[in-house]
């Protein structure tokens, strides 16, 4: 069977289905493992799906490919609508792979497994329905359905201060989804009073002549919601209350796929649908990201517990990508895409290793451990080597991403690359001295004495990260060939409207001009 002519992107988004309706058919028979093997099954059916996307990408053209498109709310020309291009195909790739990794990774959950595995399933359709989705009402309907999983798994499986976590989440959210909501009806009257009809395609949007005043806060309306997903500081201060509370799978989710939200949406729905407002405001948003990159590394230096300090290392590693992103350049732009790759990769991974030895202490404390590598010498490598990823050690990923988005930055300002370079050696301290706390020393401590090392299925899981992040740290070259064209063509659709960029790009100072002939061809 031709497998080209089916719907394939709605294929992998409800692809899960089948392994919800097994779930919650098995229930808790045989302890459970039915319900587990199916989900597990089922999201593994969706990475193998997903890589027909890989290897029938086209990568020379920025048009949207395997579309779907279908009348959903006529009277509106509200459609079901689908596409994929080089923004949001590698997305596609890192849902489907690190679920079935989390699931795994979570296998020895009890309370209430079934429903686990389920609501893992249903914050998976969520999420892959939201970056296939070009219908803004769609990708809005999308964008709601998977904070109910997230706010599930954190509440039910979450640690003792879960509920905290979990309404301080769906509040920040809730608020900055309502705001976009606004804008969004706001935006389709305008899109209704220039044309004669309704339409709420986003590509239909593109282009329209909005006055710069109202794009103003139109997009402020957009970024409320995005800003909060990164998030963006100061919007940051659910995100490490909620790693801290949610059970290892909802963190790596959280980490992996649901902060790129924010960065996506901003690229995708808000910049090139308001030009004028994206020069006007770009200043602040770097400087905001910068201030994350700086004050996240700072604090993550002082927390007493490891899941909270990778999660204010999640607020910086995330000012990069906003950085790059804002800089509006090949260089910053392909930077800050691999650069949400690699931090899905690594931190997913971090958090899915303090996660495995935290089944054995049931403690996050620091202070709790040292020595560990005596007892387990299997975990202390895999800590170690993800830790040097998270830093930006050359020859593995999170090196690649960090540069282009400092050379992208300095092309705008050269204090804007100066200051996020001192960010990385913020990081390194706060990272090399977690893991001197953690895994070495004298092993004096009963409870790391008892510790057993990982067993195979552990390792099963975190080696799959491991390849991923030596591989696209000395060959991103194929992930770099297939956003190409889709972030030249966003940067220059968002350029062309707004006639300041060039002028601004004109009177660019000269080192930044030597940045960018030494560094980026």
């Amino acid at each position: 069977m031709d497998i080209s002519v089916l719907p394939i992107l709605s294929l992998i988004i409800f692809s899960p289905i089948v392994g919800i309706a097994l779930a919650a058919i098995f229930r808790d028979e045989g302890n459970g493992i039915p319900a587990k093997v199916s989900a597990l099954f089922s999201s593994g059916i969706s990475f193998l799906l997903s890589l027909h996307l890989w290897f029938n990408f086209d990568s020379s053209t920025a048009d949207l490919q395997m579309v779907e498109r279908i009348p959903w709310i006529t009277q509106f020309n509200i459609e079901y609508f689908l596409g994929l291009d080089g923004l949001n195909l590698f997305f596609f790739l890192i849902i489907t792979f690190i679920t079935p990794l989390a699931l795994l990774g979570s296998w020895n959950v009890a309370k209430r497994n079934w429903q686990f595995q389920i609501q893992m399933l249903l914050l998976q359709i969520g999420m892959l329905g939201c970056f296939a989705a070009m219908d803004v009402v769609l990708f809005y309907v999308f964008f709601e359905v998977m904070l109910v999983p997230m706010y599930l798994l954190i509440g039910i499986w979450g640690g003792p201060n879960r509920l905290y976590a979990t309404i301080k989440f769906f509040i920040y959210t809730m608020l900055g989804s309502l705001l976009m909501l606004i804008s969004l009806l706001y935006t389709a009257n305008i899109y209704l009073d220039l044309n004669g009809a309704w339409s709420f395609s986003v590509l239909d949007w593109y282009g329209m002549q909005i006055p710069p005043e109202t794009q103003f806060w139109l997009f402020l309306g957009f970024a409320a919601a995005f800003a909060v997903k990164i998030p963006l500081f100061p919007l940051h201060t659910w995100l490490p209350d909620a790693h801290y509370e949610a059970p290892t799978a909802g963190s790596v989710q959280l980490a992996a796929v649901m902060l790129k939200f924010g960065p996506y949406g901003f690229l995708r729905f808000a910049m090139p649908i308001f030009p004028a407002a994206v020069f006007d405001l770009t200043p602040i948003f770097m400087v905001l990201a910068l201030i994350g990159i700086i004050y996240g590394g700072l604090v993550a230096m002082v927390q007493p517990q490891i899941k909270r300090l990778i999660a204010y290392s999640s607020v910086a590693h995330m000012g990069y990508i906003v950085l790059g992103l804002f800089a509006l350049n090949i260089q910053g732009l392909s930077g800050s895409w691999i650069q949400m790759i690699n931090h899905a990769i690594v931190t997913g991974a971090l958090f899915l290793t303090v996660g495995m030895i935290y089944e054995r202490t049931h403690t996050q404390e620091i202070s709790a451990y040292g020595g560990v590598a005596h007892t387990m010498p299997k975990f202390a490598v895999f800590l170690v080597f993800f830790s040097m990823a998270s830093i930006g050690l050359p020859g593995l990923n999170g090196f690649v991403g960090e540069v282009l988005t400092m050379i992208g930055a300095a092309r705008v300002n050269i204090w804007y690359g100066i200051v996020a370079a001192f960010g990385v050696l913020v990081a390194a301290i706060y990272m090399l001295w977690m893991v001197q706390r953690v895994i070495f020393g004298p092993l004096t401590k009963d409870l790391v004495k008892n510790l057993n090392d990982f067993s195979l299925r552990e390792v099963v899981v975190l080696v799959p990260l491991v390849f991923w992040t030596i591989f696209l740290g000395v060959y991103p070259q194929p992930f770099f060939e297939r956003i190409e064209v889709s972030i030249n063509h966003y940067i220059e659709m968002i350029k062309n409207q707004e006639p300041r960029f060039a002028q601004k790009e004109a009177e660019s100072s000269g080192l930044a001009k030597f940045l960018v002939w030494n560094f980026s061809e």
